[in-house]
């Protein structure tokens, strides 16, 4: 089967793998000079099963307010004139209820544990490295409150199978010692030994480059500008590749089409099938490690600011915040000080912080359930893996193996009916 996959970033380039190996014909369209150049380039480097949870949750609209009424809060609103702004906000409030709430995690737990397993299969079979390490992710938290509220997300962990242990204050530093040195009080924190972490990009350029050995064909500098679809189904994809003058216009054929753009996936598909997918940006800073002992051994998640610190191999990188500013990529100085600041309260000798240069902002492609959309539309050939928000690495490896499957008619491994675009049109 001839499948184009648009998008290169880790869920692009993670489904034409699976697909390659599936025995497809498979061409990846990318409009950057290469893979892993958006989202995937400087996230927080998480693959967080046990902390895949969705944003909408329980008590969430008065966090909000709070959040925004903070000088360094992780959240910033800022209208963009749109009424899908508004749309989409509304949306995500309406799932900000225990019934939802739980139903959208299990969800996302489920999509999360499989990646989990099958990253473990792909790194076994193909011996990829990306500064990966697997020494679960620790959670912490500054207030008895948080520490409190933490038996919610246990309950689901619990239900799910996922492995985990609530600590006191003073077990923290036996899963990361250097914690010893943190400048701030904590009250406790939530261990996840079976999460990972590693350098997204380093992971995606290498898988894209054994995809290539599989026979993927990768076309860069190639922006897509529309689809053809005549009598309800997919027929080819248009595009338009070089540079100025040397403008070269493409139609490629197609059997399936594999809608892998992130936060770019709504606007391509707006006259053909409506996607409730908003971007939000976040944002990282990347850093020397300065002291292997003051310096943490995995991923600590701030419960308080919303920041991962992760520990690549001689780098640590610190992600986070969430702006709901449209697909506005400019950097704001002031959210790179509040990582900085979780940084030195955690780990104050632990890196050498430099200076805004060091400063990345990505869009992740949010859903109102924190769900991503994994599988086929009403256009017969047509299929999603996008909408993953901060769970692209985490959720890559199953979202890719879960489409391959569907598309090639074999069963998939779990159940896929809640992941598809059908969800949102009952």
């Amino acid at each position: 089967m001839r499948v184009v996959v648009l998008g290169a970033g880790v869920i692009g380039v993670t489904s034409a793998y699976y697909l390659a190996c599936a025995g497809h014909e498979v061409t990846v369209i990318e409009r950057h000079a290469g893979a892993a150049q958006e989202t995937s380039f400087a996230n927080a480097g998480q693959l967080s099963t046990g902390y895949s949870t969705p944003w909408a949750a329980p008590g969430m609209p008065f966090k909000a307010i709070k959040w925004l009424l903070q000088k360094q809060g992780p959240l910033a609103i800022r209208l963009d004139g749109s009424w899908f702004q508004w749309q989409w906000m509304f949306q995500m409030l309406r799932h900000c209820n225990a019934r939802s709430y739980a139903i959208n995690k299990s969800r996302m737990l489920r999509l999360a544990d499989y990646s989990r397993h099958c990253l473990r299969e792909l790194r076994d079979a193909t011996g990829i490295t990306y500064e990966g390490r697997q020494q679960g992710t620790l959670q912490v938290f500054r207030t008895q409150q948080q520490f409190d509220q933490s038996a919610r997300d246990i309950a689901v962990l619990r239900e799910a199978g996922i492995a985990h242990t609530l600590l006191s204050a003073r077990d923290l530093t036996t899963i990361e010692p250097a914690l010893v040195t943190a400048r701030v009080r904590l009250s406790g924190g939530l261990h996840l030994p079976d999460d990972e972490t590693g350098d997204c990009r380093a992971f995606t350029l290498k898988l894209a480059q054994r995809a290539q050995d599989l026979g993927v064909q990768f076309q860069y500098q190639t922006e897509v500008t529309h689809l053809d679809v005549l009598g309800g189904r997919i027929h080819a994809v248009h595009t338009c590749a070089g540079v100025g003058r040397e403008l070269r216009s493409a139609r490629i054929v197609a059997d399936t089409v594999v809608v892998a753009l992130a936060s770019f996936s709504a606007s391509l598909l707006r006259d053909i099938v409506a996607l409730p997918i908003y971007p939000v940006k976040g944002y990282s800073i990347t850093a020397a490690v300065a002291s292997e002992l003051a310096s943490p051994i995995s991923t600590v998640l701030d419960e308080t600011y919303k920041v991962a610190i992760t520990r690549f191999d001689q780098r640590i990188r610190v992600g986070g915040m969430a702006n709901i500013v449209g697909f506005n990529t400019a950097l704001d100085m002031s959210k790179g000080q509040t990582l900085r600041r979780v940084l030195s309260d955690l780990f104050p000798q632990g890196a050498h912080l430099a200076g805004d240069d060091a400063l990345w902002a990505g869009l992740r492609p949010m859903t109102p359930d924190g769900t991503p959309i994994v599988g086929p539309t009403a256009i017969s050939g047509l299929w999603l893996n996008t909408g993953h928000g901060t769970l692209g690495w985490t959720m890559a490896c199953g979202s890719a193996s879960l489409i391959a499957d569907l598309i090639s008619s074999r069963p998939p491994a779990i159940a896929f009916a809640d992941l598809a675009l059908a969800r949102y049109q009952c």
